[in-house]
């Protein structure tokens, strides 16, 4: 360890994060000085990355789970020659910037997830390893390892007193994840006050009873924290959590130590710090020593991933069928005949939208390999469970099932992990109700792009008996408001087909997939397989025409779409029937589908779904009427409670009337 560099490095990474928050007096100083020593030592010697390569398959993947120190990364990608320039530093949340207020993935090079909401890092963390773990037992063979890279985490208290994050760290460590190494920058400080006001746990004891590898170091000494580094990579069997402990906004003495140092404060004294730091005047100051080492290592990273892609080389000569199935999952390939190797159902086939959703992704399971898929402990009502495909875990880390225990924020925030590494395609289910325990991580899914399947099932007050607290009348609409979240509720077997194709289909963002507990009417007799699946793709679409002049539109999603076809059959020949399983994909369809769909010119309209009313009145309009459930529902059988609430073709027929 040329430990000289390192420590001058250290030092200029701390100079340019005061500089950069001081010049937009915004920002978080306290993490990037903290851990400007373990920095170094990570990206100046531990880390396997090559700055020329930033998606180079095989490197260490390192996540600032704690999002706010997000001038620390970007000092670190600027000084280890990723393509952050001194000048995007020195734009440090300025507007289009590449280095925003918290990193954002695809925005900068090197920032390997969304990270903002604490927590979410941490179960990120645990989804790359995941995929790391499963890429490795898929694709290595005795002759070639492509696969052995490590996963690495900082993280803080905030993260670490976060839900999502424990759900995160009880996986990993169940399922003996070894190539994960979570640091925690251990400063006994939160936001408000120093840490001990609000925890007094023992870290070693918590992780290691949860099956983790567990040392302290002090975070400031380069060589201790290197060897704990060093032991984590070669652990076997288990993660490892290194608890380094730092001083928050080291290098600023008037606020080192303490709860000010959090946010921005410390900026203030920027000069003073940086005579200090043994540094000049000159802002954003990178000395001709730090960019010689650093230029140094990046020849010496470029010579070992050389050393790798010549591996590859040989290992996908050699086992061209794993090669491409490895290049198509990380290329996001969908089969163009996916539709073809999904079965049309039998005209007889009756059954929740749930059932039918097991078909299909069984079926796309067989057609791509890339797809994983997990449950928080509901597969036997999710119905999702990938047959003969193994569990993962870490006896059978090829498992295509991935069983994440009734840790819903936890799933999705892995899933989101999974994701951003790419080389699989994921989903997560669990009950419909349950939406918002990982709304967060949908959120973040669908800000960084990432195409992550949900799959929500017992969707409605039709879940019966289960009664209110089980019957999730506003969460399809809460779903909907998200930004880039595609909500699709299908209407039969064929919809649900095509529902699923979509999820595939779409990678610049995730799908929801709202699926009912129980049987829905097959369309078979209003239309054609192909129509109804493409009508999914549409978003909207004509399910039965009018068989006169057009009087009335009826709109109806998921197992509404029965009571909107016998209403119109008592209303008469001028009612048309749309099913509309996703608003998000018909409102991206051009004016012309629309205007096709939904004539303005006929204004007398109805919508019908056992849920919210609010968001309906948008395509019926204020001179229409929505039939749903404004109110909590009721402990019954489902029909009755369908009945009892007014969703059935009776209320339509009256609201049109």
């Amino acid at each position: 360890m040329n430990k000289e560099a390192l420590v001058r490095a250290a030092a200029e990474a701390r100079g340019l994060a005061i500089d950069a928050v001081h010049a937009c007096s915004s920002g978080h100083l306290g993490l990037p000085l903290g851990c400007a020593d373990m920095g170094a030592v990570l990206f100046g010697e531990a880390l396997r990355f090559n700055p020329a390569a930033p998606k180079w398959l095989n490197r260490d993947r390192f996540i600032l789970s704690a999002g706010h120190g997000s001038m620390f990364i970007y000092s670190w990608l600027h000084l280890a020659g990723f393509k952050v320039t001194g000048q995007d530093v020195a734009d440090f949340r300025k507007l289009h910037s590449i280095t925003p207020g918290h990193p954002e993935f695809d925005e900068t090079e090197g920032v390997e997830a969304t990270t903002g909401p604490l927590g979410q890092g941490v179960g990120n963390a645990v989804g790359y390893a995941l995929s790391g773990k499963r890429a490795a037992g898929r694709f290595n063979t005795a002759d070639h390892t492509i696969f052995d890279h490590h996963v690495v985490a900082l993280a803080g208290d905030g993260c670490l007193q976060e839900g999502v994050a424990q759900e995160a760290v009880a996986f990993a460590g169940h399922n003996q994840l070894d190539n994960l190494i979570l640091i925690y920058d251990s400063n006994d400080v939160t936001l408000d006050a120093m840490a001990d006001k609000t925890q007094g746990w023992d870290p070693e004891q918590y992780f290691t009873s949860l099956g983790w590898n567990a040392v302290t170091v002090d975070g400031h000494d380069m060589e201790s924290f290197l060897n704990a580094f060093n032991a984590a990579k070669a652990s076997c069997g288990k993660p490892s959590i290194i608890i380094a402990k730092t001083e928050i906004g080291h290098g600023i003495p008037q606020v080192a130590g303490t709860a000010s140092a959090h946010g921005e404060g410390g900026a203030n004294f920027a000069e003073e710090a940086r005579k200090g730091l043994g540094l000049p005047s000159q802002t954003f100051f990178v000395s001709d020593e730090t960019k010689a080492y650093f230029a140094a290592q990046a020849e010496a990273k470029a010579d070992a991933f050389n050393e790798w892609q010549a591996t590859y080389d040989a290992w996908s000569a050699a086992n061209q069928e794993l090669a491409s199935e490895l290049e198509d999952g990380a290329a996001k390939v969908v089969p163009t005949d996916l539709s073809d190797q999904i079965p049309a159902f039998a005209d007889d086939y009756a059954d929740a939208t749930r059932g039918s959703g097991g078909v299909v992704i069984n079926a796309i399971a067989k057609a791509m390999p890339s797809v994983i898929s997990g449950s928080a402990d509901l597969y036997g009502s999710t119905k999702n469970y990938l047959k003969d495909q193994g569990d993962f875990s870490a006896a059978t880390p090829t498992g295509r099932n991935i069983w994440f225990g009734i840790r819903e924020h936890g799933m999705g925030a892995i899933c989101n992990g999974v994701a951003y590494d790419g080389l699989f395609r994921i989903s997560g289910a669990t009950f419909c109700v349950f939406a918002d325990y990982l709304r967060p991580a949908i959120r973040i899914a669908g800000l960084a792009k990432l195409p992550v399947a949900y799959i929500f099932t017992h969707d409605s007050v039709g879940v019966g008996e289960d009664g209110p607290t089980h019957q999730p009348v506003e969460t399809v609409s809460g779903l909907r408001v998200i930004p880039n979240l595609d909500v699709i509720r299908p209407g039969d077997q064929e919809e649900v087909a095509g529902a699923w194709i979509c999820a595939m289909e779409r990678i610049d963002g995730p799908t929801a997939l709202i699926l009912s507990r129980q049987k829905v009417m097959p369309l078979n007799d209003y239309a054609s397989v192909e129509t109804r699946r493409d009508g999914v793709a549409k978003g909207a679409y004509v399910l039965k025409k009018e068989e006169g002049d057009l009087e009335c539109i009826i709109l109806a999603t998921g197992s509404e779409v029965e009571h909107a076809i016998n209403a119109a059959k008592k209303i008469g020949t001028g009612a048309r029937v749309v099913s509309a399983p996703c608003l998000e994909r018909f409102d991206r369809q051009s004016d012309a589908y629309k205007e096709e769909v939904l004539p303005a010119s006929c204004t007398k309209r109805a919508a019908i779904e056992a849920g919210v009313t609010g968001l309906w009145y948008k395509y019926v309009g204020l001179e229409g009427a929505v039939v749903g459930i404004d109110r909590f529902g009721i402990s019954a059988p489902g029909n009755v409670v369908m009945d009892e609430l007014g969703i059935n073709a009776a209320s339509l027929v009256k609201a049109l009337s």
